[in-house]
């Protein structure tokens, strides 16, 4: 059951990492345009934060919480 969990958690992760990635490389190429929109990068610059920090969480759930 928790090797489960495991598998789906790291599956997610590299999901959230697939995304960030594509979000990285859309906000470089909308940086070099001189149309870009500022509203959507700031948009997307929310949603690659959002990722991250969430991509942080579930890592939190793979490494074993050990006190001291």
């Amino acid at each position: 059951m928790i090797l489960e969990q495991g598998t789906g958690v790291v599956a997610k992760i590299q999901e959230l990492r697939s995304e960030h990635r594509a979000l990285d490389k859309e906000l470089q190429n909308m940086a070099n345009d001189p149309t870009f929109d500022d509203l959507q990068m700031r948009r997307l610059k929310k949603r690659k934060l959002f990722l991250k920090d969430n991509i942080t969480l579930l890592e939190g759930r793979l490494v074993p919480d050990i006190t001291a």
